[in-house]
């Protein structure tokens, strides 16, 4: 269990909530592996109906912590870290996933929402998925996902530009399900996993299995998971890392 992760249970809802506000919940390893733990666990547990993912404070999450990205850039096996684990995870899910998301939601914070069945926005919401400008590629099957949700033109915009993507447009482009004021966040994401844990179980995870193709999903997220840990030994990344610690621009002009 990791401290800055959060995991409750209250009827057939079972509630994970990234807890690292001072760092906008910012993913560690650790975080990712007692998120992963659960999700796992939940798969052959009847009690839980219904999956929720929150981010506490300001910001939903603000992508993958830095420090550990630069730590893996440096060498070893990233395939086999907490964070595959949890995105392969997201992908094989048979239990309904929901999400609740205010201010930022960064990369993988962005990426996850793809897998989530009902997702609410609060009002302040904003999607930026900026994987190229980390010198990076795509992860969680976004390089397929996100194309086919709100077209190739949108996602290249987010995924290769860092350009970021607020809740109204989100809303129109089926990213999500309902917009609600800041304030009415908790309610509104606490009503819809009600609504899911109290209809049948089976028929709601046999629908969700044949709503997904699970079959490619995890191809693709094989093939993204293999370029982003070459991705990750990079010279584009590790400037660009040390650039974001330096809190400077970053100078690609010897890639």
């Amino acid at each position: 269990m990791s401290e800055h992760t959060s995991i409750t249970q209250d009827g057939g809802i079972l509630t994970l909530t990234m807890n690292r506000p001072d760092k906008k919940n910012a993913l560690t390893d650790a975080m990712y592996g007692a998120m992963a733990d659960a999700i796992e666990g939940a798969q052959d547990d009847k009690a839980v109906r219904v999956i929720v993912i929150r981010g506490h404070g300001e910001m939903f999450c603000a992508g993958n912590d830095i420090g550990d990205f630069m730590v893996a850039a440096s060498g070893g096996d990233i395939t086999r870290a907490n964070v595959f684990r949890f995105i392969r995870l997201l992908g094989t899910s048979t239990k309904p996933l929901v999400a609740g998301v205010q201010g930022r939601a960064v990369g993988i914070g962005t990426t996850m929402l793809l897998h989530c069945d009902y997702v609410v926005l609060a009002d302040d919401a904003k999607l930026t998925a900026p994987f190229a400008t980390l010198g990076l590629v795509p992860e969680a099957a976004s390089s397929k996902l996100l194309p086919s949700a709100i077209g190739h033109q949108r996602a290249f915009a987010m995924m290769a530009m860092g350009e970021a993507i607020a809740a109204e447009e989100a809303l129109a482009s089926g990213l999500a399900n309902a917009i609600v004021p800041v304030e009415g966040l908790n309610d509104a994401v606490g009503d819809a996993a009600q609504r899911i844990a109290a209809l049948p179980p089976g028929a709601v995870q046999a629908s969700k299995a044949l709503m997904r193709d699970r079959e490619t999903i995890a191809e693709t997220m094989e093939t993204e998971i293999a370029i982003f840990a070459q991705r990750l030994q990079s010279e584009e990344a590790r400037e660009a890392f040390t650039a974001f610690m330096q809190k400077r621009a970053p100078d690609f002009s010897r890639s």
